[in-house]
Order: structure tokens, then C-alpha cells, then sequence
């Protein structure tokens, strides 16, 4: 039962009593007035009723709405809430990752150092980045006499030293490289290997030969060859195509000397995407 109905038969009841008084008996108009004003407050009081009962159900609705607001910012909240932790986990996921990540590079970092710092002591050869790769670099006047292939005693024993610190490497002994052979600008012509390409190459695989040739004793005693692993080796002939030092058209005898070079490059593995020049 509304507020309202209620109101009106409390009205009601109040008034009926005397209007049936009224009816029944006779009145001095004095007493007919004051019937007629407590009849008059009645309905003011009514009235009074009905638009208190009308602002009332207007807050209540208002309430009502507030709290259907209230009730949806705190769905929305609690799914953000939730939406945050999920995002959270995600990150501390990816965090996690990139601590081990961080980690496996940095241990790949410090064994090319320990191995840059070994090969550093080797007479005659250098220890270099290029295009992000560990290079190995031998110079060509130590390794050969000029225009040959044959490689001379000072250059065998730098080659056992190398093969000796990759044999003794677990991990690097079954890594991939490459022999590239290098040459000056100056064109060969009239002999074997045709142009510096052929030299080139030729040169790349005497040493390669060299260095994956079982590591016995001759009759003077020293190695024969490397005792590389044959699997992990090739040869590449570069001519004068990749100079370290001025360009193939134009080189200084200082920069020929340096371009003339057998380079062993150590191959990258996938997991090695790290910028190398950091190594000193």
C-alpha cells in the first residue's frame, strides 16, 4: 500500500466523524466554523502529506540510480582490476625472459673474450669485429710467400697455435668457420690461380687443409695439422672485393699489406644476436 493511500484514509476517517456529527444534531455557526477550519487543516495537512510522499519517491529514485552507478564502476573496477593483474603477470613473464636472455648474453660476451684474450697472444695474428663477427686475421706475408699457396713454417705454427686453443675450447671446437682468403688490388695474372679470386681461394684452402689435418707428429717432431673437426670448416676466396683498408680501386703499399690476409670468421649462432664491437 502506497504512502498516499494511506494518507487519504487517515483523511478520511478523521473527517467523517464530524461531517456525521454535523448531520446529526444541531450547531451554533460558531462550532460549524471551527468544524470547518479543523476540516481545512486536515486537507492542508493532506496535501502538505501527499508532497512530501511525492519529493520522497523522487530522492528514492534518485538513490536508486546512484547506486545502479555505484554498482557499475565497481564491475568495471573489479574487470580492470582484474584485467591489471593479467597484465602484470604477462610483464613479469616477459621480465623473466629477458633476465635469462640478458644472462645467456652476457656469458656469450665474457667467452668471447676469454677467447679473444687467448688468440691475442698468438705472434703475428690479430683478433678483430667485423661485421659483427669474431674475426681471426692472419697476414697473407706471414702465412705465404707472395704469389704462392704453400704455406711457410712461420704460418704453420700460428695455425697450431689457433687449432690448439679451438681444440681445447669443448664448445668452440664444434662451432662453424670460415677461411676467407684476402688479396691486395694488384691484379695477378700468368700463373695457377688465373686472378686474385683463384689465389685467393687457393690460399683459403691450404689453410684449411691445414688446419683440419690430423694432429700427429712429423719426423721433426711438430704437428702436421690442426686436428680440427672437418665438419665445422669452409673456404671462401675473396680477392680484392673486401679490403679492411682504403678501397679495391685504391690502396696505399701500407694498405695492400694490411688486405693481404687469410681471415678464419668464427659464424654466429642464432642466439648470438649481440652487438660484438663491445668487446675489447
Amino acid at each position: 500500500m502506497s504512502m498516499s493511500t494511506t494518507t487519504l484514509r487517515f483523511a478520511r476517517a478523521l473527517a467523517l466523524p464530524l461531517l456525521v456529527t454535523l448531520a446529526g444534531c444541531g450547531h451554533s455557526d460558531e462550532e460549524m466554523e471551527a468544524k470547518q477550519r479543523e476540516i481545512d487543516k486536515l486537507a492542508t495537512d493532506l496535501n502538505t502529506a501527499k508532497g512530501q510522499l511525492a519529493e520522497d519517491q523522487k530522492r528514492y529514485g534518485e538513490a536508486q540510480d546512484e547506486l545502479k552507478r555505484l554498482k557499475g564502476q565497481l564491475d568495471q573496477a573489479g574487470l580492470g582490476l582484474a584485467k591489471s593483474k593479467e597484465e602484470m603477470a604477462k610483464l613479469q613473464e616477459a621480465l623473466a625472459q629477458y633476465k635469462a636472455r640478458a644472462d645467456q648474453l652476457a656469458a656469450i660476451e665474457a667467452r668471447f673474450k676469454a677467447l679473444k684474450a687467448k688468440l691475442d697472444g698468438v705472434p703475428g695474428l690479430k683478433v678483430v669485429i667485423r661485421n659483427n663477427r669474431m674475426v681471426i686475421q692472419l697476414p697473407g706475408d706471414v702465412l705465404f710467400d707472395s704469389g704462392k699457396d704453400e704455406l711457410k713454417q712461420g704460418g704453420k705454427d700460428a695455425l697450431l697455435q689457433i687449432s690448439e686453443i679451438i681444440r681445447g675450447d669443448k664448445d668452440l671446437a664444434s662451432r662453424n668457420f670460415q677461411v676467407a682468403g684476402h688479396t691486395d688490388n694488384v691484379r695477378y695474372g700468368g700463373g695457377p690461380f688465373h686472378d686474385n679470386w683463384g689465389l685467393s681461394l687457393a690460399r683459403a684452402r691450404t689453410v684449411l687443409l691445414f688446419v683440419i689435418a690430423p694432429a700427429t707428429e712429423g719426423k721433426d717432431k711438430k704437428l702436421q695439422g690442426g686436428g680440427l673437426d672437418a665438419l665445422h670448416w669452409a673456404a671462401a676466396g675473396y680477392g680484392e672485393t673486401d679490403p679492411q683498408q682504403g678501397s679495391s680501386a685504391t690502396q696505399s703499399k701500407e694498405q695492400q699489406q694490411s688486405n693481404r690476409r687469410v681471415e678464419l670468421v668464427l659464424q654466429p649462432s642464432l642466439d648470438e644476436m649481440l652487438d660484438l664491437t663491445k668487446i675489447h
